[in-house]
């Protein structure tokens, strides 16, 4: 499915007539009708996607997910990739004594397979 039948299908979903997406994201006369024939400019493409709530990756097919993930920056909320922070870090702790290496590598083989053997 090309970007413009995408959006000519989520406009459709939400009640908007093609016509209206073009003039709600500020663009010129007809520029949506355009992107049948020819590649769409990206800040274009993110001003319609604002008007239908949905990403950018997702109009341009890069993505089947609608909507962007909000990523907030605050791990209490985003969550920690634990692969990443064993990585980032040295010596581990648990209540305040390190963690052997042999135990650091059941851990993780654990939390990367599911299996404790």
């Amino acid at each position: 499915m090309t970007t413009f039948d995408k959006i000519k299908k989520i406009s459709k979903e939400k009640g908007y007539s093609l016509s209206s997406v073009n003039e709600k994201a500020g663009l010129g006369t007809n520029v949506i009708y355009g992107w049948k024939t020819k590649k769409p400019d990206y800040e274009n493409v993110k001003k319609v996607a604002d008007v239908l709530g949905v990403s950018v990756d997702y109009l341009l097919g890069n993505t089947d997910e609608m909507h962007p993930k909000q990523v907030t920056g605050d791990p209490d909320v985003d969550g920690v990739d634990l692969n990443d922070y064993f990585k980032k870090r040295g010596l581990l702790r648990f209540n305040g004594k390190p963690i052997p290496e042999e135990d650091l590598r059941i851990i993780y083989r654990i939390l990367e397979t599911g299996e404790e053997d």
